[in-house]
């Protein structure tokens, strides 16, 4: 599916799959690669607080410089299933896909919006996709931010990526104050590209897990452009958002049960960067 476009039309899952394991607020479950189980809970310690003011940075894009790349074209509409009961989502941690070390404090918060953003940067080879998330963190970082913005990008094959913990309030160069948002960002330009097939069924998914996780809404899903004035998350994108597609995916897959989260790892994690890179998943 992964080079597969979704257009704006209803993307269906089907609800009544169980899937184990606890929900609701603060009863999701977050499984490491080694197999061990442990709930996800806010940090326990209260982390210094940085403040970073910027007036240079455009909005919307998280590495201007690689903008010349030339969208992929992909006209193609799947028919979507609900996940397997049981299904995980497995989200490759910092270190496995090069993330620098955090570069100063956070802001603790306690997450009450979900909010959907993209890149703004062409992505036409997927392969590319483990660099551009190095890439996004090191101009995230050279803003004086701690780390990069979002919790969890997702690339056009479905690869989910561990950003700043969640118990971080994120940072933005537009005029919202993200504290208090789950931020998910999406890897590509969908001003002028199409959201994929298997990027679009990791999304709900992801955001399934927090509407869970954190006891929000699905209903109050937003896109970036809801909360500031920007493009974000794109002419292609901010529909499906705004039309209720998202909210009623994400609230059929939570009404089925909701896939645990996985964090990959060590050399499980390693070698899904690898194949990524080698354009073999």
């Amino acid at each position: 599916m992964a080079g597969e476009s979704i257009t704006r039309r209803r993307f269906l899952f089907v609800a009544g799959v169980v899937i184990g394991g606890s929900l609701g607020a603060g009863g999701a479950w977050l499984l490491r690669s080694d197999g061990d189980r442990a709930a996800v809970t806010p940090p326990t310690t209260s982390p210094s607080t940085t403040t970073v003011t910027t007036a240079t940075p455009a909005p919307t894009s998280t590495n201007p410089s690689t903008t010349a790349e030339t969208p992929a074209t992909t006209t193609t509409s799947p028919t979507m299933t609900a996940p397997p009961a049981g299904e995980t989502i497995a989200a490759i941690c910092k270190e496995a896909w090069g993330a620098q070390p955090v570069a100063g404090g956070f802001t603790s918060h306690t997450i009450e919006h979900i909010t959907v953003h993209h890149t703004a940067v062409v992505l036409q080879s997927n392969m590319a996709a483990p660099a551009r998330a190095r890439q996004h963190q090191s101009y995230h970082q050279s803003l004086g931010w701690a780390d990069l913005a979002y919790h969890y990008l997702v690339d056009a094959n479905g690869h989910v990526y561990e950003g700043r913990p969640v118990g971080a309030a994120g940072d933005t160069a537009t005029d919202y104050d993200p504290t208090g948002h789950f931020l998910v960002c999406c890897e590509g330009d969908f001003n002028s590209q199409e959201i994929t097939a298997a990027q679009y069924e990791s999304l709900v998914k992801l955001l399934a897990w927090g509407v869970a996780e954190f006891g929000v809404e699905a209903s109050s899903i937003r896109g970036h452009r809801d909360v500031a004035a920007t493009t974000c998350p794109g002419d292609n994108l901010h529909p499906l958002i705004a039309e209720g597609t998202v909210a009623e995916d994400v609230a059929s897959i939570v009404a089925g049960g909701v896939p645990e989260l996985e964090v990959l790892c060590g050399p499980r994690g390693a070698e899904v960067v690898a194949a990524i890179e080698a354009g073999q998943a």
